[in-house]
């Protein structure tokens, strides 16, 4: 019986009360038409119904690539799992998700991605479920919200306190998905599945074991088929024994926006002066600031924001390689790309599949990560993953928790607080109007990193803004260095919301952050 199948007759093939799993990460890796193809069947049918969605990372954005909106209609999705949500822009409309999350339509779940994929993992491999640190004293733990996003979830928790040999865990119990939805580039007639116009495998493997090992469905779409015998077994990173239909799309994007780029995929190897440097303004002295920080011969995770520059600012000051970046979908080495393809690194070393890189971060096996803020709570503590008047701002917490959990040294960037009018000028920083939301507060919306958690493990920790380098020591925020040309009460102390210690030490931060040219910058080594 052949497998290839158009995107109706295969989701005609999902029933009422079914756990999917879906594999994406915003329009990476998306199986879109797949996708729309379950949406339109429940609006001409109205069924399946009562359907459980689990997504590691967000499936689907706002620009171009609907993912989960396909099947964000009440009757057809009544509970959702995600580690991150789509997100846009404030001003535009909600995705349709998020409408329903805020009209209590549908129980919602932001879990941490990695964790997410350790639930499927322990669904894949019959055992109970998943006894982890991760999320201790955030938003994750019982204690606080139980990764609940509203009424509906917080009557039906799915994260629990356990005490294992005397030591505090959390405890998911595993969760065993009835479909899993995937993506690739190439199946065969049989189904084995290549990747090689990917630029990422994400889950694809676990999912499909998951699906499999519990007597389920497993989906792929894929650009193109190829006959039986063409893929080479090296490049089969799904085979066709986990695959029961494949559905062929083949407009489908490579990610959010983009049709296709070698690059992303690892085909091409972009010359370095084609990645464009980072304009000259506020953002760029925060991200040259936090180039300071690292090492050569460092790993390191990179977060969405600020941070995200720092790999051109290393590139701009000739020392591309002397890090290797990483992010949470699975690239290894290259450039970590910005905007509509973040998630994607140009000319990567390796791809590496999402649930192993977590593996790798959950246990702090990296030297740094760089992250943003969104609020800074007295205690060291971050919110990064809730806006709560305009909650699709923001995705969520993605992979975040995962990352910060053990890591050794974490450096978080933003503007010291929001709405402020500055300018450079003569290598000094300029305040013309003060902002009016203080993003050093006394206490976080949301905790997506604990500080007092930090402070148990002896997390090294660093807060830098455009204003002044803040580290938190000792279970305090503390002030060590400042820009040129502000005054700290007026131009920092004063503008927190939250009490700042000033360092015996306080520096000036380097003059040359502030100045257009290349700052010659040197790392040390580690």
């Amino acid at each position: 019986m052949s497998k290839i199948a158009t995107p109706e007759e295969a989701v005609r093939h999902i029933k009422d009360d079914c756990i999917i799993a879906v594999n994406a990460s915003s329009g990476l890796c998306c199986p879109d038409a797949v996708l729309a193809a379950l949406g339109a069947r429940f609006q001409a049918e109205g069924s399946p119904r009562n359907l459980t969605s689990i997504h590691p990372i967000a499936a689907g954005d706002m620009f171009g690539t609907p993912g989960v909106d396909h099947i964000a209609r009440p009757g057809l999705l009544t509970k959702i799992i995600g580690g991150s949500y789509p997100s846009g822009p404030t001003t535009a409309e909600p995705p349709k998700i998020w409408q329903m999350i805020a009209a209590g339509q549908v129980k919602a779940y932001n879990v941490p991605s990695g964790i997410v994929f350790d639930i499927l993992r322990e669904g894949a491999a019959r055992r109970p479920g998943v006894l982890t640190k991760v999320g201790l004293k955030t938003f994750v733990d019982p204690d606080l919200e139980a990764c609940a996003m509203n009424d509906a979830a917080r009557k039906d928790p799915i994260v629990f306190h356990r005490d294992f040999e005397g030591e505090d865990w959390l405890f998911f119990p595993a969760i065993r998905p009835d479909v899993a939805v995937i993506r690739a580039t190439t199946a065969d007639e049989r189904g084995n599945l290549s990747f090689e116009h990917e630029g990422a495998y994400l889950g694809a493997m676990e999912m499909a074991l998951a699906a499999r090992n519990a007597g389920g469905l497993v989906i792929a779409q894929v650009k193109r088929v190829a006959q039986n015998g063409s893929i080479r077994p090296h490049d089969v990173r799904v085979p066709g024994i986990l695959v029961d239909f494949v559905v062929e799309a083949p407009e489908q994007l490579q990610t959010t926006a983009t049709q296709y780029d070698p690059a992303i995929s690892g085909e091409l190897i972009r010359p370095l002066y084609t990645f464009r440097n980072a304009e000259f303004n506020v953002g760029k002295v925060i991200a040259r600031r936090v180039a300071q920080e690292m090492r050569v011969g460092w790993a390191v995770n990179i977060g969405f924001g600020i941070s995200a520059n720092v790999p051109r600012i290393l590139v701009e000051e000739g020392l591309h390689g002397a890090v290797t970046w990483m992010i949470e979908q699975g690239a290894v080495g290259g450039v970590p790309l910005l905007d509509f393809k973040f998630g994607c690194a140009a000319n990567a070393e390796a791809f590496v599949a999402s649930p192993h890189q977590f593996t790798y971060f959950q246990a702090g096996g990296f030297d740094a990560s760089l992250l943003s803020f969104l609020e800074v709570g007295r205690d060291g503590s971050v919110n990064v993953s809730r806006l709560r008047g305009v909650p699709h701002r923001t995705a969520g917490a993605g992979g975040f928790v995962d990352i910060t959990a053990r890591a050794r040294k974490i450096v978080f960037s933003g503007n010291f607080n929001a709405g402020a009018k500055m300018r450079i000028e003569d290598g000094r920083l300029v305040i013309e109007a003060e902002g009016k939301v203080a993003k050093f507060v006394d206490e976080v919306d949301q905790v997506s990193f604990s500080g007092t958690r930090a402070l148990e493990l002896g997390q090294d920790v660093t807060y830098v803004t455009e204003r002044c380098v803040i580290r938190l020591l000792e279970g305090e925020l503390v002030v060590t260095e400042i820009a040129p040309g502000l005054e700290l009460r007026k131009d920092v102390l004063d503008q927190a919301a939250a009490p700042l210690k000033v360092s015996d030490n306080l520096k000036t931060m380097d003059a040359r952050l502030f100045k257009p040219d290349a700052m010659r910058l040197e790392l040390a080594d580690s």
